[in-house]
């Protein structure tokens, strides 16, 4: 017998919610902003299950309510003190040197901290999400010349701000 849809949504909240909070962390930078972010866009999605041809269109569905509640929080300037108060869940990987890598995570996180909400947004779906310039347009909803001189001054602000992150990445190339 197949699973209901309400049974796949479960199994797709088990199974994904350490994603989805990986990447709100990244987006607003605090653990209770991101937590409420995911809540929030798995509520929306839980709402729209079942108009939902596919399950396996819940994670976009989820990822793209995230970007929208993100933008519209922006929009609103709601202001809020960021801070880095936890550490998010990461898998070791075996041969890896643990203190460095906890060294290039805390400072990316201090630089990603240190910009814009905006400019935060677009590096998170652009580079973490790995999306290109019009997919990140249609996310934030803005248009692919905000993307690129968004990504633009996000990119020369973290080169000002975490110079080793530039050296870890050509290290790692």
């Amino acid at each position: 017998m197949a699973d209901s849809i309400d049974d796949l949504f479960c199994e797709f909240v088990r199974t994904r919610s350490s994603a989805l909070l990986r990447t709100a962390f990244l987006l607003t930078g605090d653990r209770h902003l991101a937590e409420d972010l995911v809540q929030d866009a798995l509520a929306r999605t839980h709402r729209g299950r079942r108009r939902l041809n596919d399950p396996g269109h819940f994670e976009a569905y989820t990822r793209t309510a995230m970007y929208h509640q993100h933008v519209s929080w922006w929009r609103r300037r709601r202001r809020v003190v960021e801070s880095l108060p936890g550490e998010m869940a990461d898998v070791v990987q075996p041969g890896s040197d643990h203190a460095r890598r906890t060294d290039l995570k805390l400072a990316l996180y201090q630089a990603l901290a240190q910009l814009t909400q905006r400019q935060r947004a677009v590096l998170v779906v652009r580079f973490f999400e790995d999306r290109s310039e019009a997919e990140a347009a249609e996310l934030l909803q803005c248009s692919v010349g905000t993307i690129k001189s968004q990504t633009s001054k996000a990119l020369v602000r973290m080169r000002e701000i975490a110079p080793e992150l530039l050296s870890a990445v050509m290290e790692e190339a």
